[in-house]
């Protein structure tokens, strides 16, 4: 476990409420140890791990023979020295590095079938941490942590807020009559839908989606996914699609052989597409979510989204997944080969390259053999 004590950035984290990058475990102890939800459901056992900074982390050169396997992001726990005085730093360690157990026993007293380290190798298998897919992949593992480990940033939902608002004004409408859905009941609406109080409820959409009360919450808590997949996309896409053709156009420093030249020309032209193929897919799977919500707004059919809203965790995984790996290439492109950035070298490139298909590959289709970039560039 390594220390830094002029860990320049976690006073600005700790300001920031849980994003897809940074579960803010520090900030719920400090908003919610006082409820019962808290207390009774925490997310880890362990009292450090539950006042943390969980952090989806691309590693850096140095930080590459941390790993047994070839990784570009990893789940980086950093525990702050001082949980009032942020300044004073953290101490830090990457989930599954090299000494992952060891470090384990030795800060926390706890082995490998500990319910926290289990806990965190099942964090470190997603690509982010969005709450909608967060909350997914621990239901599906028999976890039910508090529901305020799952809030959306505050950041992020003013971002969220007039688009929300332009997306349920037909349902405000429907709900309130044509005459009645004004500016205001549209912003309360969205409030509503929006907030991170589990407890928050509105009697007119709970009867106008047809839900009883112990299906509201979690039939809000679905929409609130899609509104934000939905809006996600939105921000994302213009991004994406000028990654896909600088993809075309990114030069390695030095020179390189004819191999080299053929490897880089198929990858490029092989990345492109699969960006392109995870946008058209992702834009797809919400497409299901437009035509039920029309099914309510235009059709007064209020039953066919409220199914579809009880039987949408499913979806989140996948979308979740092509959304996180989507943000991390546009990230880590903005970074590595944005204004400014260093030539990067052809085994680099050929490296990220590599990286991004493998997280853009179907589940039942093989990722880029790394042997074959290594050979290409010997040649």
């Amino acid at each position: 476990m390594s220390t830094d004590r002029s860990f320049r950035n976690l006073s600005h984290l700790e300001k920031s409420a849980s994003t897809a990058r940074l579960l803010n475990l520090l900030r719920v102890w400090r908003e919610h140890d006082q409820t019962d939800d808290w207390r009774d459901r925490p997310l880890f056992r362990t009292r450090a791990l539950n006042q943390s900074l969980v952090i989806k982390h691309r590693l850096r050169r140095d930080e590459l023979d941390l790993f047994r396997s070839r990784r570009h992001i990893a789940t980086k726990i950093v525990l702050p020295i001082d949980t009032t005085d942020l300044k004073a730093g953290g101490r830090y360690f990457f989930v599954n590095e090299v000494a992952f157990e060891r470090m384990m026993r030795s800060a926390f007293g706890i082995g490998p079938d500990h319910p926290d380290v289990i806990l965190m190798r099942l964090i470190d298998e997603l690509p982010s941490l969005d709450p909608f897919l967060l909350r997914e992949q621990l239901r599906r593992n028999g976890r039910d942590p508090a529901a305020c480990y799952f809030g959306i940033s505050d950041a992020d939902l003013d971002r969220m807020m007039q688009f929300v608002e332009r997306e349920i004004s037909p349902l405000v409408a429907l709900t309130l009559g044509e005459g009645q859905a004004s500016g205001a009941s549209i912003q309360r609406l969205a409030s509503k839908i929006l907030s991170n109080d589990p407890g928050d409820r509105m009697e007119a959409l709970g009867v106008t989606l047809n839900l009883p009360p112990d299906q509201y919450q979690e039939g809000v808590f679905c929409w609130k996914g899609f509104l934000y997949y939905k809006w996600s996309l939105g921000e994302l896409l213009p991004d994406a699609l000028r990654v896909a053709d600088a993809v075309m156009r990114v030069k390695p420093q030095g020179s390189t052989t004819p191999n080299v030249r053929a490897y880089l020309a198929h990858s490029r032209a092989s990345l492109r597409r699969r960006i392109l193929g995870a946008c058209r897919s992702v834009s797809r799977k919400l497409k299901v979510y437009d035509e039920a919500y029309a099914a309510l707004t235009v059709q007064a059919n209020p039953n066919a989204f409220r199914d579809f809203l009880l039987e949408a965790p499913a979806t989140f995984r996948t979308l979740g997944e092509q959304l996180g790996v989507l943000q991390h290439i546009v990230s880590y492109w903005a970074f590595r080969f944005g204004p400014g950035a260093p030539l990067t070298t052809p085994e680099e490139l050929m490296d990220v390259l590599m990286d991004f298909e493998a997280g853009l590959a179907g589940r039942d289709e093989p990722a880029p053999e790394p042997d074959a970039a290594r050979v290409s560039l010997a040649a």
